[in-house]
C-alpha cells in the first residue's frame, strides 16, 4: 500500500483516509487485506505515529477497516455500516469541492462529467482485474 501526503492544506490524518478509501474503492485493497502497522506506515510518510493511529481510529469508526487486537489492522469484510443517506452527503461536500474548482478553471460540466466516468471506468477495470487474480 503506497500513500503520499501533500502540502495541499488538507490534515495528513483526512490525506490517509481518503486515500485508504480510494484504495478500498479502486480494488486495490480487498476486503480482509492488511494495512501496514502504524509505526511502519508513520515512517513511511515520515510523519508521527500519532497522525496515523488518528486515521485508523477514523476509518475504524467508519467502519472501513477494522483492528484485531495483536493482529493488526485489516480492510473491513463488512464494509461501511454508515447509512447511504450519510454517505451521499460525504459525497456531495466533495463534489461540491470538485465542481467549485473546475468553476474557477473554466471547466465545462460536460467536461466534467465526461473526467468522472472515464475515472470509474478505470476504477471498474482495475476492481475486476483484481479480482480475477
Amino acid at each position: 500500500m503506497k500513500l503520499r501526503i501533500t502540502p495541499d492544506g488538507l490534515p495528513i490524518y483526512q490525506q490517509i483516509i481518503n486515500q485508504v478509501k480510494y484504495l478500498a474503492a479502486s480494488g486495490r485493497l480487498v476486503p480482509g487485506d492488511e494495512l501496514p502497522a502504524i509505526r511502519v506506515l508513520a515512517e513511511q510518510l515520515l510523519v508521527n505515529p500519532n497522525t496515523v493511529a488518528k486515521a485508523y481510529r477514523e476509518l475504524e469508526a467508519q467502519g472501513v477497516v477494522e483492528s484485531r487486537h495483536g493482529s493488526g489492522t485489516y480492510l473491513s469484510r463488512e464494509g461501511s455500516p454508515l447509512k447511504k443517506k450519510e454517505l451521499l452527503k460525504a459525497l456531495q461536500e466533495r463534489t461540491d469541492t470538485l465542481l467549485a474548482e473546475g468553476l474557477q478553471m473554466g471547466i465545462e460540466l460536460e467536461e466534467i462529467l465526461e473526467l468522472v466516468r472515464q475515472r470509474y471506468e478505470n476504477m471498474q477495470i482495475s476492481h475486476n482485474k483484481k479480482g480475477d487474480k
